[in-house]
């Protein structure tokens, strides 16, 4: 048997079931949230459909979109990954 490392209490917490875990550190970095306007009109479409972009200090990225649903409880679903790409900031186009 292994025995287990010591973790700082500072880093363990409690499942609804009274377990204890270890919260672990996957990645850090930086993320891009971004919505879809209609071109015309600027209102959201595809029913506020959000785009979630996480970019590691690897310069590794994972996407997902966010998708609203009626039970007010959004769903992550993931997203094939797009590479580079400007998004609009209200002012111009800017890099992701």
């Amino acid at each position: 048997m292994v025995p287990m490392p010591a973790f700082p209490d500072e880093v363990l917490t409690k499942t609804k079931r009274g377990e204890t875990e270890v919260r672990s550190l996957i990645d850090r970095g930086r993320y891009v949230r971004y919505n879809y306007l209609h071109p015309d009109t600027g209102e959201p479409m595809e029913g506020g459909k959000v785009k979630l972009v996480l970019l590691s200090e690897r310069r590794k990225t994972e996407e997902f979109f966010i998708i609203p649903t009626k039970s007010k409880r959004d769903l992550l679903l993931p997203a094939a990954e797009k590479g580079a790409r400007k998004v609009w900031d209200g002012q111009k186009a800017v890099d992701l």
